[in-house]
């Protein structure tokens, strides 16, 4: 299993400017091999007979030219560049088989980070050793134990981390408690709303620090372009971006361990979220409550613990359906939080009743034998081979 754990370093003024002179160089690579790339691609078409262009054959040509060309590459290590290119490949791999967009150029200050692997960098204690930088501090020791994979060393506002990739076997965590099945509702008011009756109202990082956000994006609007004052404004804005996000990922940690630790079969909804976004009286705050970001750490912390997600298929009327008798209502609009059921006269709120709905359907899902991906109302999800980001510990407010 693969298992990433992100840690914060501490590095000094001479280990920062390094490590951004690093990331500027894999960026400067990154995007040469992409207008190379265009290029080539556009000679293909006139000339059929010119090879098509590939991540290793630019690599080689950067290896050609650098010493030359850009002397100062040599300067940082020769994963920033070579390893940037790669995931260039990976870009446009992901691209081919319609996985994703087509890629674009990096940007300074949005895609500030090199990646290294397993045979440059070494790990010892709470320190990380970079090439031709030496030892950096970690605010953390590595939490895993396993063959360790690679690291990416980036930068958020003004703070570096390090997320570094471990082959571990299976974590070891207790299985999830026996307290059977549980349905999850997500909503605006209210976070997630579970089939017991819990309801969690969720940090609302971005709601209850908005005031702040616009005071410092208007006084970063006012300052001279260029000037060290809109530095300072910038990194500032930038800090409680990173806050933001900060806050917003820690609730949902905590939430998604609490659900995993005492349920064996969670059902949730397969949300549009595009689609949600589209209303502009909700839409700020659909994005402040990470409905995506919570999806993809329960699905992952249930493969953990031995757990099951089952996804509810999209056009499930969880809301609009009797918990009771099944009836199904016609229409049942955003206003309307607790109804009276015309089939058994029995009386709901809203999210406690879609959340019951989804329990029921995925207690169904999992004791059908014809349950599978694709067939009946839910299908069986899987979390994906991928790298799972270590959760954050502490305790949930089950309200």
């Amino acid at each position: 299993m693969f298992v990433a754990h992100r840690i914060r370093l501490d590095p000094n003024k001479l280990q920062a400017t390094y490590l951004g002179r690093a990331a500027g160089t894999a960026r400067f690579a990154y995007n040469w091999a992409l207008a190379e790339w265009q290029r080539q691609y556009e000679a293909c078409k006139v000339d059929p007979s010119l090879p098509k262009p590939n991540e290793a054959a630019l690599r080689r040509q950067l290896n050609a030219v650098k010493r030359q060309q850009f002397p100062w590459m040599l300067e940082v290590t020769k994963n920033a560049p070579q390893m940037a290119i790669m995931q260039l490949g990976e870009a446009f791999k992901n691209f081919f088989a319609r996985r994703a967009r087509y890629p674009r150029f990096r940007r300074k200050g949005q895609h500030d980070r090199i990646t290294l692997s397993n045979d440059q960098f070494q790990v010892e204690g709470r320190r990380l050793r970079v090439p031709k930088l030496g030892w950096v501090r970690m605010r953390e020791a590595l939490r895993f134990t396993g063959r360790i994979v690679s690291a990416t060393v980036s930068r958020i506002a003004d703070h570096w981390y390090a997320s570094i990739t471990v082959d571990t076997p299976d974590l070891p965590l207790p299985p999830a408690e026996n307290q059977g099945a549980v349905g999850v509702d997500l909503g605006v008011s209210s976070l997630a709303t579970l089939s017991t009756g819990e309801t969690i109202a969720g940090p609302k990082a971005l709601r209850s620090l908005l005031g702040r956000l616009r005071r410092l994006s208007r006084s970063l609007s006012r300052k001279v372009k260029n000037s060290r004052n809109r530095h300072k404004a910038k990194m500032r804005l930038a800090r409680l971006h990173a806050r933001i996000a900060s806050v917003r990922r820690e609730g949902l940690h905590q939430l998604t361990t609490s659900i995993t630790r005492r349920f064996h079969t969670i059902g949730i909804e397969n949300l549009h979220v595009k689609g949600m976004l589209a209303n502009r009286r909700l839409s700020r705050a659909i994005a402040d409550m990470g409905f995506y970001e919570f999806r993809r750490q329960l699905e992952y912390k249930a493969v953990w613990r031995g757990a099951q997600v089952v996804v509810a298929d999209r056009w499930y009327p969880s809301s609009k359906l009797c918990c009771s008798c099944a009836h199904r209502l016609d229409t049942l609009g955003l206003d309307v939080r607790h109804w009276t059921c015309p089939g058994c006269g029995a009386k709901h709120d809203r999210d406690v009743n879609a959340a019951i709905n989804l329990k029921d359907m995925a207690v169904s899902s999992t004791a059908s034998a014809c349950g599978g991906e694709g067939a009946g109302l839910a299908r069986k999800r899987e979390a994906k081979p991928a790298l799972a980001k270590q959760e954050s510990s502490g305790k949930v407010n089950d309200g």
